[in-house]
């Protein structure tokens, strides 16, 4: 776990970051089985195998849905899932953030099978996600196009999550052959890497049924996929990047990383108070050298402003006043004032701040301790 410092100067968190690993749910494929005979009685068949353990509720199945290869597989979410107020939240806020970030490129998502199945949209999400170009064919019309197309995007993202710890629930083939859970475990794993600035529902599970074909014989099953959990059923351990984490997990605001003030948060509210009053005393020793003072930290930094100005004071220089938005109006103001001083903590030799500069401006205290504590870990004994 992620502990807090040991020395007197930086005790002041006091708590350590930990948290249970969630049971994983096990996959079992067993279920009645139907005999092989023609073409036509297998698509029955198939809806059968599907339709009979959930009966009165009757899956959307499709002919090709059942016309399974031996050993092959098919996953389908249930109706009465697809139904279900949490589940359709999520798939709306994905949706939402999609449509999102790749405003720029003009493309609207509306369906999540139907629109990433080929890849085309999800090169473009992780590209700008990811700030990479990736040497792929812009336009795939054949299936084989579309598969190649997909492997290299999928590639790119394994690169990314694997190092991390994620459990990769997905293939070329479950997204390419539009399957729902796939594609929503892909999308809800981007979302916490890149810290996505949504909330996504938690204890999101859908009941999925599972059709197999072995030795000439349908068998189905029905298993439950855990798609999000909770901050506290997330294990994350190591420090910094070095991160394992727990692969069904969504962090409420999509954070990759737990750390001491998630548990400071959590697990000890009495010492917020605490921290806060050390970290404006901290502010204020500098900022009165201007004539500011800040009461409020959740709020004075959200416009980027005193973050800017403070890190002219800690490091002595003046930060001439073309370079930010000395009063800003727009949230892309503000975000460009933050993102600004995060930049001149990474030239004072700071590390990169935990937190987005989006979550500063939106008023997320959580991630404006990080970003002072940062600065009070280094500048403490500065007069």
């Amino acid at each position: 776990g992620v502990t807090a410092p040991s020395s007197p100067e930086e005790s002041i968190l006091g708590v350590s970051a930990a948290a249970p690993r969630g049971p994983a749910t096990p996959l079992t494929l067993t279920g009645p089985c139907f005999p092989f005979s023609t073409v036509s009685n297998l698509q029955e068949e198939g809806r059968h195998a599907i339709n009979a353990p959930m009966s009165p509720a009757s899956a959307d199945v499709h002919p090709e849905d059942t016309l399974l290869e031996e050993n092959e597989e098919r996953m389908m979410i249930d109706p009465t899932s697809k139904d279900d107020p949490k589940f359709k939240e999520l798939v709306k806020v994905l949706i939402n953030w999609i449509n999102d970030v790749l405003v720029e490129e003009r493309i609207i998502v509306k369906q999540l099978e139907e629109d990433l199945y080929d890849g085309q949209v999800l090169q473009k999400l992780l590209e700008k996600l990811a700030g990479c170009k990736l040497n792929v064919a812009e336009v795939t019309q054949s299936e084989i196009g579309q598969k190649q197309k997909l492997q290299t995007v999928l590639e790119a993202v394994h690169g990314l999550l694997r190092p991390h710890g994620w459990a990769l629930q997905w293939t070329v083939d479950s997204i390419h052959g539009k399957n729902l859970v796939a594609i929503l475990h892909l999308l809800v794993a981007l979302a916490v890497h890149f810290r996505a600035p949504i909330r996504l529902p938690e204890h999101v599970s859908v009941q999925v049924v599972v059709v197999r074909k072995r030795e000439g014989l349908l068998h189905s099953s029905h298993v439950t996929e855990e798609l999000t959990t909770t901050t506290e059923n997330c294990l994350v351990s190591g420090t910094g990047r070095d991160v394992s984490i727990n692969p069904a997990c969504a962090f409420p605001l999509a954070h990759a990383e737990r750390d001491a003030f998630d548990t400071l948060f959590d697990h000890a509210p009495d010492k917020l108070s605490v921290v806060k009053k050390s970290l404006i005393t901290f502010v204020n020793k500098h900022l009165n050298k201007l004539n500011l003072e800040v009461t409020e930290l959740e709020t004075q930094f959200a416009d980027g402003v005193y973050l800017v100005l403070l890190m002219g004071l800690l490091e002595d220089y003046f930060v001439p006043l073309h370079n930010f938005y000395l009063t800003p109006e727009s949230f892309d103001q503000k975000v460009h004032n933050v993102a600004f001083a995060f930049e001149l903590m990474l030239d004072g030799g700071l590390k990169t701040p935990k937190a987005r500069p989006e979550d500063v401006v939106n008023l997320d205290l959580k991630s404006t301790l990080r970003v002072l504590y940062n600065l009070f870990t280094k500048y403490k004994d500065l007069e």
